[in-house]
């Protein structure tokens, strides 16, 4: 081999070595900072990214430009001033390469997190909300939805792709229902644009979004985290979904080997069932596993051949439709709403054959009751209620998990969250943060108390303002209704949301006529959006003419057998939503035996209580139940009081 040869091999082997640093070299950019992006008016704000160490960045805005040089971790970021509200702005950044960010906007950017009830889009509630969805026409509210993405080590440095969307009909559906009703109502209100980060995962506990530094008191979780930083550990005890691989029920579905979904199937041995319903409640006595039901509907002549709107309410867990033999949808887990299309040629005049595959694993499986089962052709609809027949198709052994070997789901673990969907976002000024969460807590709803001062602290410091509005969602009316007074966990999760009032800049939105019994996930969200709304009119808007929030308890006095309680936030006074006595009051005496209580309205702000049971009362409570359904105790302003009691541990 000549000497020039080998120089040339050396060059190329040279160039393949320094290849990633010169592709490193180019200037990059998070995922916040592009086309679309809001950025926070009136306040200096931050650009930042990667580039090569010590390599010079120029930023070019408005004709001025900014310079940065990037330290030797490749990170570099610069400071531009205040700006006022405005849109349409370009951006240019440039090293080695130059990137150019189109479209910026400079108005109000609000952190919208939580689990799933802030995730839940506006696809979800298109029915509800159809005219809200049409009318949608508003591109400076631009929506950065995050990906889920977990980390149990430390902060990343960037989220996940995503992208700045507005609020126009080509992605209104894909926006949070919650954050974009309470956008629009800030927007209509002020006329400037709106930015939502919404970095939200459902079914994920509050502890998942804390920052590590945010635990400084929490010897027990620090623990976990710590533990959790050892890989081998975490690996050996990482959850693992079941794959069709992995995943073989002892038994094998009959309905699938004998084909119980075509039109000629010839059914055997099935039995009556009542849709909606739950099959425990129906004589199938703790069934896990594959439940099938079967129907013939008639089909008028105006409907032959037609598409077709099928709703099947909610089905727990997950199923499978088909009509005269064929698949029209099919959904894997309990949630989301069922609505499913026949396609045109399928339905024919006459009968049709409507069977539905139901699979659960744990709980009550079958058909969520009050909600829509029918299908729709315009404005003919054809119920879907009433008796089918069922056939168990499969059997399984009830899954079993022992308390100490639960699987790690990162998702749950304390601080991932936090790293990899909120710790990137610390550059970006925010106008402040919204939290819609708690569901998962319920169970431990007593170390709410201390976790939800702990994440309000800990994100205001590490934005560095512990001025910034926090807005809470109080847990909506759920689950089923007591007609006694009762215990509820419920109820003590809401208390400790309402703990955040004792922290500035802090309101909690009281949604507690707004929930479902029988769904997690209630469908009117513009309303949660308008209360949020109002919160952040008074407290980051400092309209203090906007009454934002229902009553609240002050304090009580013993007069005899009664008991007076004062309250602040009537706006011009306590009144009863339908003009019936107050319910869902309770009193008890030093025994602490609740016994529901007459309420009287007296004058602008108290209420008097009284129980011909209690002679010598010293305790209340109101609305301390998981569904207290029907409150009527509202200020002037139409707000609801939140649940309060005077007998609590905290």
């Amino acid at each position: 081999m000549t000497t020039h040869s080998l120089m040339n091999i050396l060059r190329i082997v040279s160039g393949l070595i320094l290849l990633p640093n010169m592709l490193f070299a180019q200037v990059r950019l998070p995922k916040l900072v592009s086309d679309n992006m809001v950025l926070q008016r009136d306040e200096p704000i931050t650009i930042w990214g990667w580039a090569a160490p010590k390599e010079k960045v120029t930023v070019t805005f408005k004709n001025k430009t900014y310079r940065a040089v990037a330290n030797v971790d490749s990170s570099w970021k610069m400071q531009l001033p205040a700006h006022p509200a405005g849109t349409g702005f370009d951006m240019t950044i440039k090293s080695k390469n130059q990137v150019q960010i189109r479209n910026i906007a400079f108005g109000d950017v609000w952190l919208c997190s939580g689990q799933s009830n802030m995730v839940i889009n506006m696809e979800r509630v298109k029915e509800r909300f159809p005219e809200d969805i049409a009318s949608a026409d508003y591109p400076e509210i631009r929506n950065f939805f995050i990906p889920t993405k977990t980390d149990l080590n430390g902060p990343k440095q960037d989220l996940p792709p995503s992208q700045w969307k507005a609020a126009t009909a080509a992605d209104i559906l894909s926006f949070g229902a919650v954050s974009y009703f309470f956008a629009r109502d800030l927007y209509e209100q002020y006329h400037v644009p709106i930015g939502i980060i919404n970095s939200s995962v459902g079914g994920t506990p509050i502890e998942a979004w804390i920052s590590e530094k945010g635990y400084r008191d929490f010897g027990d979780i620090q623990k976990v985290i710590s533990q959790n930083k050892d890989t081998s550990y975490a690996n050996a005890h990482a959850f693992r979904p079941p794959t069709s691989k992995s995943f073989k029920p002892e038994n094998k579905d009959v309905g699938l080997e004998e084909h119980w979904e075509r039109e000629d199937y010839k059914p055997k041995g099935w039995r009556n069932f009542n849709i909606p319903g739950y099959w425990e409640d129906q004589g199938l006595r703790e069934l896990d596993g594959v439940v099938w039901f079967r129907k013939e509907l008639e089909v008028p002549a105006s409907w032959d051949g037609k598409p077709v709107k099928l709703f099947m309410g909610r089905i727990v867990d997950a199923d499978e439709v088909f009509v005269n033999g064929k698949r029209i949808g099919g959904t894997a887990y309990q949630y989301p709403p069922r609505r499913y299309q026949i396609p045109e040629g399928l339905l024919k005049a006459g009968k049709n054959t409507f069977v539905i595959r139901v699979t659960n694993q744990a709980g009550k499986g079958g058909f969520v009751p009050d909600k829509p089962y029918f299908m729709a052709l315009g404005e003919e609809q054809i119920d879907l209620k009433g008796t089918w027949q069922y056939k168990v198709g499969r059997v399984d052994e009830p899954i079993k998990i022992s308390e100490g070997n639960r699987p790690l789901i990162a998702q749950n673990q304390p601080t991932a969250l936090y790293n990899a969907m909120i710790a990137p976002a610390l550059p970006m000024k925010l106008k402040g943060f919204v939290w819609y969460q708690g569901e998962s807590n319920v169970g431990n709803a007593k170390d709410y108390y201390g976790l939800m001062p702990a994440l309000i602290n800990d994100w205001r410091g590490l934005w560095k303002n512990k001025n910034l509005p926090f807005l809470v969602v109080q847990l909506p009316n759920f689950q089923d209704i007591s007609y006694r007074p009762v215990e509820s966990d419920l109820a003590v999760l809401r208390e400790a949301q309402n703990r955040a009032l004792t922290l500035k800049n802090t309101a909690v939105a009281v949604t507690l006529d707004l929930g479902e019994w029988n769904d997690i996930h209630p469908l009117n969200k513009k309303d949660i959006g308008k209360r949020l709304a109002l919160s952040a009119r008074n407290l980051a808007y400092h309209d203090e003419n906007v009454v934002y929030s229902g009553p609240r308890f002050i304090s009580q006095s013993i007069n005899g057998n009664k008991i007076l309680l004062t309250f602040s936030d009537v706006a011009d006074g306590i009144k009863s939503a339908d003009d019936e006595d107050l319910r869902w009051f309770a009193i008890a005496g030093e025994d602490k035996r609740f016994v529901w209580a007459k309420a009287r309205i007296m004058g602008k702000n108290q209420i008097e209580l009284s129980s011909d049971a209690v002679k010598s009362p010293k305790y209340v409570r109101y609305a301390w139940q998981d569904n207290p359904e029907g409150i009527n105790f509202y200020n002037s302003a139409g707000l609801p009081a939140s649940p309060f009691r005077t007998d609590g541990e905290f």
